[in-house]
């Protein structure tokens, strides 16, 4: 398979716009077409461009968004006895924290009541039984669009360390010591590498890349440069690097901005 093109862009609110106004559009026209639209969605610094600008495009245009459904793609684990439970849904790196108050409340923010996204079209996996998400995504109809990230210094997506297989559904996993170094920059409450959990729950490589229509990558900053580079000139899948899972999916969109690109 060959390397995929990569759309390069100034920055990353530029980023957020393009990808913002694509997505609008599909959530109107599935709208229209009376179905469901579903968002695979990372949390974290990557994707939150994209997420602000949608917010303020339907704020602007109060855009029906009540079609919406959020299939967030990963949480940390480190509760319970075991270290195995969820993380608190208030602790300050919990992704159903950010879905919440980064995501729906924000978008739900400028639109009147009946067009916004409904609590329960926020999905995530269930620690108790993994897999049944994938499940649950398949009776859905499959994710529309997966955002795609990929880690800086291991190509990690979701939670899925190097050497995660092309076809894994979603599971728990151990977090890879790059991934959560990683996590130090994007959670900058955490005092050491100590306290970033081991263990996350994650959607796999398979449900990304069999369960999805379309994926776009997004990759922005300089920190990013050798993701974007060993993305960019990868043709095929690299257990080693699991980013270029990209190469087993339907449709790819890759966007850089030029820090990542190395024009800047």
């Amino acid at each position: 398979m060959s390397a995929h093109c990569a759309e390069i862009l100034s920055n990353p609110a530029e980023i957020g716009d393009v990808l913002a106004n694509d997505i609008l559009k599909a959530i109107a026209a599935a709208h229209a077409g009376g179905r469901q639209f579903l968002l695979g969605c990372p949390s974290g610094r990557s994707p939150k461009p994209i997420y602000d600008a949608m917010a303020d495009k339907a704020k602007a245009g109060n855009l029906n968004l009540s079609n919406l459904v959020l299939v967030m793609m990963d949480e940390y684990l480190g509760g319970g006895d075991d270290g195995l439970g969820l993380c608190p849904p208030d602790a300050h790196n919990s992704c159903r924290r950010f879905a919440e108050y980064e995501i729906r409340q924000r978008l739900n923010a400028g639109v009147e009541t009946a067009h916004q996204i409904p609590e329960d079209h926020v999905w995530f996996p269930d620690a108790a039984n993994p897999g049944a998400y994938d499940d649950r995504i398949t009776a859905a109809g499959g994710v529309d669009l997966f955002i795609l990230a990929s880690g800086a210094t291991d190509g990690h997506v979701a939670f899925n360390p190097p050497g995660s297989p092309a076809d894994g559904p979603s599971c728990i996993v151990k977090l890879a010591e790059e991934t959560r170094r990683d996590n130090l920059g994007t959670f900058p409450n955490f005092p050491s590498l100590d306290a970033v959990p081991h263990h996350g729950l994650t959607v796999g490589l398979g449900t990304i890349a069999n369960l999805s229509k379309a994926v776009a990558m997004v990759i922005h900053g300089a920190h990013k440069r050798e993701a974007a580079k060993r993305l960019t000139q990868s043709d095929r899948f690299d257990p080693q690097w699991p980013a270029t899972i990209i190469h087993r999916c339907k449709q790819v969109r890759i966007l850089l901005d030029t820090a990542a690109a190395g024009r800047a």
